[in-house]
């Protein structure tokens, strides 16, 4: 099942929102008992699905950053029923920041059925039965305020790029812009040059192992 991945609106305290992108109109939908807060990495966007898998980037062209992933996919799909789709970050090239101690070069943040996005406990027993690595959980627990700026704070910002909260329940996929939000840093985008113009630097797996998966 091919379909786009949506976009994630900014938190308002997001100071790496730009003029294209949007920012969620409140916070009442992240008002819950149980929220999930994870690392937001410098990769590219991509969807594994039973078919193979594609990236989110508006330039489909071909790239050597892919070529890991796809092979990575390749072992993936087969496991995978017409309706879902598991969505994470391929990090196999450098982009703003450069990652030195990375668990696997695809992360996975989201398992997709239908149109739901399925719960995080039950994300990360797929994600588990896959052989997938999830991004950092950061803060699990209920929303209070003043959470997103105390969580803003302890960014290290020179080694992160930012966060991603989401409700720890299933939601369907309209109710993305209400359910989910993002924090990043301030000017994460260092180079006039887009990444895919420029030399491809690999990040670097855990004890330079390249080839770990």
């Amino acid at each position: 099942m091919e379909k786009k991945y949506g976009r994630t609106y900014h938190l308002p305290i997001s100071p790496g929102a730009t003029g294209d992108d949007k920012t969620i109109s409140s916070l009442e939908g992240l008002m819950v008992d149980d929220l999930v807060v994870t690392e937001k990495m410098d990769g590219e966007n991509t969807t594994i699905h039973a078919g193979g898998m594609y990236a989110r980037s508006p330039d489909s062209r071909h790239h050597p950053s892919r070529n890991w992933m796809k092979a990575f996919a390749a072992g993936i799909s087969p496991q995978l029923g017409n309706e879902e789709r598991i969505v994470g970050e391929n990090l196999y090239a450098q982009h703003s920041l450069a990652y030195r101690d990375l668990p696997s070069y695809f992360m996975g943040f989201a398992w997709i059925v239908g149109n739901k996005f399925q719960a995080w406990d039950s994300t990360i027993e797929r994600f588990d039965e896959l052989g997938i690595t999830a991004v950092k959980t950061i803060y699990r627990g209920p929303f209070r305020p003043g959470l997103f700026e105390e969580l803003a704070l302890s960014l290290d910002t020179r080694n992160r790029e930012g966060f991603v909260v989401r409700v720890a329940g299933a939601f369907a996929e309209t109710e993305m812009q209400i359910r989910m939000a993002k924090y990043v840093r301030a000017d994460h985008v260092q180079t006039e040059t887009h990444w895919m113009k420029s030399e491809m630097t690999p990040n670097l797996l855990s004890g330079n192992r390249q080839k770990k998966t």
